[in-house]
């Protein structure tokens, strides 16, 4: 399962605030088959099929393939001059757990 850091958590609330989102708003990330990428948006709800992930406030939608190709990843985050990069790293090295009072819905 994707795990997140610290940095992560901070930044996926702080994009659904401040684009006035809704409580149920999350960062979905989806495999685009057509370039065999992935596409990263915040969105009101989660598509059918999501697994959902919610860490401190700070919900994730992840779409079955992009979920099986983060299974063994950590999402990572740094802002510069105002612009938000996400990277994915293994998990083994990057430190990253989930705390305890997680919650995953399919």
């Amino acid at each position: 399962m994707l795990a997140l850091t610290d940095n992560a958590v901070m930044a996926i609330r702080d994009l659904a605030a401040q684009q006035g989102a809704p409580e149920t708003a999350g960062l979905r990330i989806s495999h685009d088959p057509s370039d065999d990428s992935l596409l990263v948006a915040v969105t009101d709800q989660p598509d059918q099929g999501d697994q959902v992930m919610d860490n401190l406030g700070a919900r994730l939608f992840l779409d079955p393939q992009a979920a099986k190709l983060l299974a063994d990843k950590a999402l990572d985050v740094s802002v510069e001059q105002g612009n938000v990069q996400f990277a994915f790293t293994n998990r083994d090295t990057s430190g990253a757990v989930w705390p305890s009072d997680q919650t995953i819905a399919p």
